[in-house]
Order: structure tokens, then C-alpha cells, then sequence
């Protein structure tokens, strides 16, 4: 799988760009603000409907504009493939799959990629939900569908939430909790099994990369950690995260009532990440930290490059995109990551300064200043 053009009006800074990307490495050189990260912005947005930087799609927007466009033409499976998005602020965005009309939704999983920028060091020291979106991204890429229960889970969670805000004043009658209640739990129970058999196949890639990028570092490890326990002692609904939500919802109801918020369910949840035998946040080094994020995203890529699942069809390897990273990394971490990815597809890369980047991962070099993107030298 591959990206071999894409087109962006009104994206970010670019009122207009055609971009036209090589074979294996394309790496995008130029000052900071001058807009490289915003081209691979557009890449992973096609890809995962929301961009690495901001939550909200306003910013990616040019100022001014009435609304920004995305076009793609992916090669996967032997067929090209055109996508196209259209963010409209204040409105539903639309989409289109070759020329016909989709829902934006319809475009995940036809264009796969991972990405690994600075902002993912915050998987390691950062907030529970930084993680969450993690694993959730991650269930989506293995199946696509169910990016309708986690926005369904979303809906269902803020209605029950404001529900608990007025209990209080219901007189005993919980009738519509109990319905709420029983919806959470059917939909936060798919939630949680598609996280740990995601997080089953991905821990074994997630250890070999980081022993393939820190081979000095010990070893890491990943686990999940439920805001409920999954295994109770002599339960026989262990084995369904579901009941055992819904169990854990009917434990915990006073107390939701009396502060208004659901206490149990995949929003509340964590991945913890153990380097050695102690939890990588508040005990890793910085260099530990970057390796350990480095090996989640190279776990990533290794999992959906051999994904033989039902939804993983004839996609192939991802699109690989190390967005500014380089630079954070020292020369024995530069060159095992270049090792690590000597027979990718294809690798976006970008950089402020060329010399960052090793030289057998510099492939196509794309020169970019304000606006502008336009071809440099070549390196094999």
C-alpha cells in the first residue's frame, strides 16, 4: 500500500498543493512553520478521520476559507484507488471513495497508516487519554466497524452522564438509568474485547521493537488496565466484559449519583506501559521514554503489516510517517530505526534539516517553504 499523489486546497497553510510521492521514502525537508507536517497531516487524516496535532477539525482549515478538501490516490492490492474529504466547518464533513459519494466513516481502513511525531511521548508520561485514543485507533485499523460502537459508546455516555446529574431529583424512579445502564455495557464490553485481543497480538511486536531500538534498555511491556476487574475470583461472567460492567455499574450507582459522572467503562481505562519491572511513566529516563513510544508505533506498523485478520484484506503494509522525530532521537536510535525499516513500502519522513535523517531513509526529498512543495535531490 501505497500514497502516490495528493492534492490538498485550503489545508492548513496551502491554499492549493499537488504533491506527487516517490517509491519506499519520501522525506519532506524545511524550517520549522513552513508546512512539511501539515502534508503528512493530510496523509494520516484520510486515514484515521482526525489528525495527530489538534482534536478539532477547525484548525485544519485554512483561514479564511469556507472549507478544505483532501484528495488522495492510494495504490493497494494492485488497484489505485482515489479518496477524497471535504471539512466543512459547522457541518457534517463528506467524502468520496473513486467517484462515488461516501460517509466519511467509509473511508477507514481503505487507507492504513501509522505515525509517530513528538507529541507521542505523551503515550508514556502523559494522561490516561492519550493511551485510550491509542488502543482505540488501533481496534479501528483491525476493524473498521467498530468505530460506530466507539461513537456510539460517546453518545450513549453523555446521555447517561446527564442522566446521573439529575438523579438526584428522580424520587427513586431509576428506570431510564437501568435502560442506560444496560446499553453502556453492551457497547463498553465490545469496546474492552477488542482492545485486549488487540493488545494480545500487539504486545510481542511492542517488545521486540524495543529491544530491536534499546537493546541495552531491558525489556518493555503492555498491559490493560480496567477501571473494573475482568477476572473476579469464582465469576462465571469473567469471560464477558459486558456483565461484569454492568455489575460493576449497579456496584458503584450512589456514588455516580452523587457526583454526577460514570465511574466504570472503556472511557475510564488505561494501557500501561512497564519497562523492567517498574511502570515506564515517572520512572523512565527521557531517552527510555522516546524508545518506548518509538516501540508502540513499531508495534503498530509490524501488527498491520502481518494482519491476517477478517478486515485486513489485500491492504498489505501501512503507510509509515515519522513526523519531526529524527531530530529527538541520538545516532544509535537513528540507525536502528533506519535498520527497522530498510524494506517498508513506503515512509513518509519529515525534517528541518536533511543531515537528520539517515542517508538510506532520505529516498525522495520534497523541499517545502510557505505554500510551496517542489522536488530536491534524490538519495538512494
Amino acid at each position: 500500500m501505497r500514497v502516490t499523489h495528493l492534492s490538498l486546497v485550503d489545508f492548513r497553510s496551502y491554499e492549493q498543493a499537488d504533491v506527487e510521492f516517490g517509491p519506499r521514502v519520501t522525506t519532506l525537508v524545511g524550517r520549522n512553520g513552513q508546512g512539511k507536517t501539515n502534508v503528512v497531516e493530510a496523509v494520516r487524516y484520510l486515514s484515521h478521520l482526525s489528525s495527530h496535532r489538534v482534536a478539532a477539525d477547525a484548525p485544519l482549515i485554512r483561514a479564511g476559507a469556507e472549507r478544505s478538501v483532501v484528495r488522495a490516490r492510494v495504490e493497494k492490492g494492485g488497484r489505485s484507488l482515489a479518496l477524497e474529504v471535504t471539512l466543512i466547518p459547522g457541518k457534517a464533513n463528506t467524502a468520496r471513495i473513486g467517484r462515488s459519494p461516501a460517509k466519511p466513516r467509509d473511508l477507514l481502513g481503505t487507507l492504513r497508516t501509522v505515525t509517530f511525531a513528538p507529541e507521542d511521548l505523551a503515550l508514556v508520561k502523559g494522561d490516561p487519554a492519550g493511551r485510550r485514543t491509542f488502543m482505540d485507533e488501533l481496534i479501528v485499523a483491525l476493524q473498521p466497524r467498530l468505530a460506530g460502537d466507539l461513537s456510539d459508546y460517546d453518545r450513549v455516555l453523555r446521555q447517561r452522564s446527564s442522566m446521573l446529574k439529575t438523579a438526584k431529583n428522580a424520587r427513586g424512579d431509576l428506570t431510564m438509568l437501568d435502560i442506560w445502564d444496560e446499553k453502556l455495557a453492551d457497547l463498553g464490553g465490545r469496546i474492552v474485547s477488542a482492545r485486549l485481543a488487540a493488545l494480545e497480538r500487539l504486545a510481542p511486536h511492542v517488545t521486540a521493537a524495543y529491544a530491536a531500538v534499546a537493546p541495552e534498555g531491558g525489556t518493555c511491556s503492555i498491559a490493560y488496565a480496567s477501571s473494573y476487574d475482568l477476572d473476579p475470583e469464582g465469576d462465571s461472567s469473567a469471560a464477558d466484559p459486558s456483565s461484569q460492567l454492568l455489575a460493576r455499574l449497579t456496584e458503584v450507582r450512589s456514588k455516580e449519583i452523587d457526583r454526577g459522572v460514570t465511574l466504570a467503562g472503556p472511557h475510564r481505562d488505561d494501557l500501561t506501559i512497564t519497562l523492567g519491572d517498574l511502570p515506564a511513566k515517572g520512572y523512565a529516563s527521557h531517552g527510555e521514554s522516546w524508545s518506548c513510544a518509538l516501540a508502540l508505533k513499531l508495534g503498530v506498523y509490524a501488527l498491520l503489516t502481518t494482519d491476517d485478520g477478517p478486515d485486513a484484506g489485500d491492504d498489505g503494509e501501512p503507510v509509515l510517517i515519522l513526523d519531526d522525530v529524527f531530530a529527538e532521537l541520538d545516532t544509535g536510535r537513528r540507525s536502528a530505526l533506519a535498520e527497522r525499516l530498510a524494506d517498508a513500502s513506503q515512509v513518509l519522513i519529515t525534517a528541518a534539516v536533511a543531515e537528520d535523517v539517515p542517508t538510506e531513509l532520505r529516498g525522495q526529498v520534497l523541499l517545502v517553504t510557505k505554500g510551496s512543495v517542489a522536488s530536491g535531490d534524490t538519495h538512494e
